[in-house]
């Protein structure tokens, strides 16, 4: 059933002061989840929109400050991550992000940055996995040159064969994911059903003629259906597939192996999905979205991050009474008193902000009471350097708002699943 604008709208007079989203929601302590040596991959889901590229960022600085070989790999193509690291720009190899004062913590941590190339990364399986002269043919192919950088699913797959290499290469003791901003940051956990289907197609398998005894048919039976798909495709298009598909050959099951071997990897111990939301009601509904998809793959999800809210004033005045106590004060007519006045009203707009926001995170809350929440104030400004990232990074990994300072807390990273 559709959600109202009223249901998710509070009135003034209904405000509430709030410091945290749900009293079911549960903490997510992000510190003790990067220092701990056990995770080894941490994949950031959001909408656009809702800060989760810079989240990103901040948690693999604090990774990195705390003593830990970090990169963070960005599937998302907007530039926003090398402008917060300091860097001119970011490329398929990992660069290391120089972290000024980082001798000051007495961490021997390393911080890189990298963005996903879709097709230089194609170009890196097809000439590691195949022979010098059938590699050339493959990249040399017009079919496969459009196929590598606009197919539909080959980032998603290219994804999962960038992390794949990454954690093989046990360079990194910790990889960050920065997944694009939308729904279809998830649809890499469709790779290895997608490849097996392109692989395990119709399409594929007339043209492969199922091994080397199928080519007799192909050159035989196949030509009705050759002509046809000339008209449809081109004769030259048809001839280019074809020489891509004998090209490939025993590659295939590689393919669908090293996609199949990562899934599994981002549903083993050492692997965490971190939602990333703003307190709005199309960013928390894609949220949901992102909990339920994880929850149906039986992968680990961390919580969720709930970005850019505003906590309530730390004071009893109520939105109604500061409205109220504004309009006195105008009328009083006194010296000083518009600006009074106008105190009271920003007062009185950040309460029924904060209000709202927390109306929409218990909404959350109860529909998912078992996964744990960790609110980050909206920032002055664009974060767009490291000392912005700092602070983010504090807000992040700081204890729970809840807990008395110096109290000490007992481990509650979240249940695995599946």
């Amino acid at each position: 059933m559709a959600t109202r604008s009223e249901d998710i709208e509070p009135q003034p007079r209904a405000a509430r002061p709030a410091a945290r989203p749900g009293p079911l929601a549960p903490p997510m302590e992000l510190a003790e989840l990067i220092n701990d040596r056990e995770t080894r991959i941490i994949v950031c889901c959001g909408s656009g929109g809702v800060g989760k590229t810079t989240t990103s960022a901040a948690l693999a600085l604090a990774a990195a400050e705390a003593g830990r070989t970090v990169v963070v790999l960005t599937i998302d193509p907007a530039r926003r991550l090398a402008q917060s690291l300091g860097l001119v720009e970011l490329d398929n190899e990992p660069r290391r992000v120089h972290i000024p004062n980082s001798s000051a913590t007495g961490a021997e941590g390393e911080l890189h940055a990298m963005m996903l190339d879709m097709k230089r990364t194609f170009d890196d399986v097809v000439a590691a996995h195949s022979t010098p002269e059938r590699a050339e043919a493959i990249l040399e192919n017009p079919f496969y040159q459009s196929l590598s950088s606009s197919f539909s699913g080959t980032q998603e797959y290219m994804a999962m064969e960038k992390l794949g290499q990454l954690r093989a290469s046990d360079q990194w003791d910790l990889i960050i994911v920065d997944t694009p901003p939308s729904r279809s940051a998830l649809d890499f956990l469709d790779a290895p059903n997608r490849m097996s289907r392109f692989l395990d197609g119709t399409m594929i398998r007339l043209l492969t003629g199922g091994g080397r005894a199928g080519l007799k048919f192909a050159s035989a039976g196949f030509m009705f259906f050759s002509r046809i798909i000339s008209k449809i495709l081109g004769g030259q298009l048809l001839r280019d597939i074809s020489a891509f598909v004998a090209a490939l050959d025993t590659m295939f099951g590689g393919f669908r192996e090293r996609a199949t071997a990562t899934y599994e990897l981002l549903r083993r111990p050492g692997t965490w999905f971190v939602v990333v939301a703003s307190p709005e009601p199309d960013a928390l509904r894609e949220a949901s979205y992102f909990v339920d998809r994880l929850s149906a793959e039986g992968m680990p999800l961390a919580g969720l991050v709930l970005n850019r809210t505003h906590p309530p004033a730390t004071t009893a005045l109520s939105a109604t009474r500061a409205e109220g106590a504004a309009e006195e004060v105008a009328e009083s007519g006194v010296e000083g008193a518009e600006v009074a006045a106008a105190a009271l009203r920003v007062h009185a707009d950040r309460m029924v902000v904060a209000a709202r926001e927390q109306h929409l995170a218990d909404r959350f809350t109860s529909a998912h009471p078992e996964v744990a929440v960790r609110t980050v104030p909206a920032a002055a400004g664009d974060v767009h350097d490291l000392d912005g990232l700092r602070v983010m990074a504090g807000e992040l990994t700081a204890p729970d708002a809840d807990t008395p300072t110096g109290t000490p807390r007992t481990r509650v990273l979240p249940a695995r699943r599946g």
